[in-house]
């Protein structure tokens, strides 16, 4: 007997995404599951400091916001949430939910996830949680559960669970597996999939991708999947957009994950109608036998002035005021055990307005304690006010400092987790650990095509012919690449080598750079080791999760086969 599509939907990409998108979503078309992803590295570190001031929280509290509004539709129209909004306290967010429950007469069951909470482990870390997979979301629903909420599980989670409660796969059904994680990767950003953030943005209306909808997947049994969105709703479904999203915050051919690794090289992707995009071909293999830990721990404090250059000189003016500042930083009582300058030419000569004539000299200190970062470079810096580079000014003075956090990654064998479900009717059930693991490895380097036969090039920006979406991971970046037809990847394969990589983008040139291949989707996913410092709480560059180097990429220049332009 064949069993029924699951239509699975996303209404949050992460902890501040688009109020309204539950109810748009609950409202805009037939949905079976709703599911919104709140976590990320840096939000559990704001979780863990609100947790620090009040012990019953370290949950998403804009979730209850949104089902104080949604909780009777999702109700009426017999749609499933689940939701990692439980952050550090998914006990404490399912109690609130039954409260809310309660006080507006609806009658849900909550269920929740918990095991991932391995702090105490770990006790220099204000937060240390293990990414759990999707088996013991998969326990709430076949027990009943209306609501599930979680801690932290990977983003594919919120879809592998449903999938498997819905089509009661077993634990070695690889292949259908990896189908739903891919499935789950594509929504879990929410817009990311339907159009936010796009390359190739300008192809298209402006007022289409305005106010884009959230994504949804059509899961089929055999693991295969149609990306889409409510008719109606604005935004974009295609192979770009997809890809896109594919591409984002992974590195190699092999995803893993606790339920599988996906085998992202055997990713098939067809536009079989507008907005609807079918994923086919994934491929599974058992998951590894450990779980990722992700560590938050407070690094310290820091602290950052802006001093603006205008006009002339600039490289002199700021020569003068870095000197200004590292003597009075070596005479202070406490030095800053870290200080970084990063002088950002943003001038025009001949400019019109005085803000388009002035380059920006960025100064961030870092240290164990505040005072150094505070008072030290607060009295340095206001003390020159009157006594160093002609229209000397700062965008803002310096403050007291603010602390920083540091994220950091561990592995621990699968069975030192006890992962629980939590039932609505308060029953605990134990989620057994994998059996059948595979250690990760490389995936080996696939065949490259021929490459484009010579001839006439023209210099002009990658961005013309290839699209490019960057994110983080802990301290590292990755940035995927990719184009929309055979020649250019024929020419991009050849041509974007690692090496090539680190010329472009020089910031790179010291960092080691790992170039993964993805023939299927056209693709090149490059990963920049250590270019985020200790992560994206450390705050330790201009772009701190590496959001817009994918566009830094686009934007440099290459010859590029006339044909391709």
């Amino acid at each position: 007997m064949t069993v029924a599509p699951l239509r699975i939907g996303n209404a949050s990409g992460f902890y501040g995404d688009r109020f309204d998108a539950m109810r748009e979503m609950l409202t805009g078309g037939p949905l079976d599951v709703l599911t919104g992803d709140y976590l990320a590295e840096l939000t559990m570190l704001i979780l863990g400091r609100d947790r620090l001031k009040n012990s019953s929280g370290g949950y998403a509290r804009t979730f209850l916001g949104q089902l104080e509004e949604c909780l009777g539709l999702a109700h009426e129209r017999g749609v499933r949430i689940v939701a990692n909004a439980g952050g550090l306290n998914p006990a404490g967010l399912a109690d609130a939910v039954r409260q809310l429950a309660d006080r507006l007469g609806i009658p849900v069951r909550v269920a929740h996830v918990e095991g991932d909470d391995l702090t105490a482990g770990h006790p220099r870390s204000l937060a240390a949680h293990a990414y759990l997979g999707g088996a013991g979301i998969a326990a709430c629903l076949c027990e009943g559960a209306d609501i599930v909420v979680t801690g932290r599980v990977t983003d594919a989670a919120l879809v592998t669970g449903p999938a498997v409660a819905h089509f009661g796969w077993a634990p070695d059904a690889y292949d259908r597996l990896a189908g739903a994680v891919v499935a789950g990767h594509v929504l879990e950003c929410g817009t990311q999939a339907t159009g936010g953030n796009y390359a190739f943005f300008t192809d298209h209306d402006p007022a289409r991708l305005r106010h884009p909808g959230f994504p949804l997947a059509e899961l089929h049994e055999d693991g295969t999947s149609v990306i889409t969105k409510h008719d109606g709703t604005s935004g974009l479904v295609d192979i770009g957009t997809v890809t896109a999203q594919l591409l984002y915050e992974t590195s190699g051919a092999r995803y893993a994950g606790p339920d599988v690794t996906a085998r992202l090289d055997s990713v098939r992707l067809t536009q079989e109608a507008p907005d609807r995009v079918r994923v086919s071909g994934v491929r599974g293999e058992a998951p590894p036998p450990t779980l990722k830990v992700g560590l938050n721990r407070l690094g310290g404090y820091r602290n950052e002035v802006v001093f603006v250059l205008t006009g002339l000189d600039i490289e002199a003016k700021a020569a003068l005021v870095r000197d200004q500042m590292e003597a009075a930083l070596d005479t202070a009582k406490s030095r800053p055990t870290e200080v970084r300058w990063d002088l950002a030419r943003t001038d025009h000569p001949d400019a019109l307005t005085e803000e388009t004539a002035s380059a920006l000299l960025r100064l961030v200190v870092r240290d164990p304690g505040q005072d150094a970062v505070g008072r030290t470079l607060s009295g340095a810096a206001i003390e020159l006010a009157l006594a160093s580079y002609p229209g000397f000014h700062v965008i803002a003075p310096p403050g007291k400092g603010s602390p920083y956090g540091v994220f950091e990654d561990v592995y621990v064998p699968q069975g030192a987790v006890e992962h629980v479900a939590v039932l609505h009717d308060g029953r605990r059930v134990r989620v057994a650990p994998a059996t059948d693991t595979l250690v990760l490895e490389p995936a080996p380097e696939p065949a490259l095509p021929e490459p484009l036969p010579p001839g006439p090039t023209r210099r002009a920006p990658l961005g013309v012919v290839a699209g490019a979406r960057s994110g983080d991971k802990g301290g590292n970046a990755n940035v995927g690449v990719w184009v929309r037809s055979d020649d250019a990847w024929r020419w991009l394969v050849h041509q974007l080598t690692a090496d090539r990589f680190q010329n472009l983008i020089t910031e790179s040139c010291h960092l080691k750079v790992v170039r993964h291949t993805l023939p299927n989707l056209r693709a090149l996913n490059f990963v920049v080791e250590g270019i985020l410092g200790e992560g994206v709480a450390s705050q330790h560059r201009f772009d701190p999760q590496a959001k817009a180097l994918g566009e830094w990429l686009r934007s440099r220049h290459l010859d590029i086969p006339e044909a391709l332009l």
